[in-house]
């Protein structure tokens, strides 16, 4: 059952009488389950329709993001500074173009 969770859970977990039983997770082990972690997340994000739940979903998806980017030394605006560049390289995604195919070049 075991799970990567937010660091005041424990508290929020002994508040409400319970005792929790955690483990420190060793560097190797900490990014997989960050992997996991953001493949919960995204679903949970995927699986959501309602605007508050969206943002509150999106939060989580960040948090989860910049402890990976953390665990490589990125810090978030790093990522936003790529994500600016590649937007203004090859475009966002608001005229919600689907590719088909391409013809293979004449020759």
């Amino acid at each position: 059952m075991g799970k990567l969770v937010r660091d005041k859970i424990p508290d929020i977990i002994r508040a409400s009488g319970r005792t929790p039983h955690v483990t420190t997770l060793a560097a190797g082990a900490y990014r997989t389950a960050l992997q996991d972690k953001l493949r919960e997340e995204v679903d949970e994000l995927i699986a959501t329709t309602a605007t508050d739940a969206l943002i509150e979903e999106a939060a989580d998806v960040l948090e989860v993001l910049q402890a990976i980017a953390a665990e490589h030394g990125v810090i978030l605006t790093d990522i936003v500074d790529a994500a600016r560049r590649k937007r203004a390289e090859t475009g966002g995604f608001g005229m919600r173009l689907w590719l088909d195919g391409v013809d293979p070049n004449p020759g």
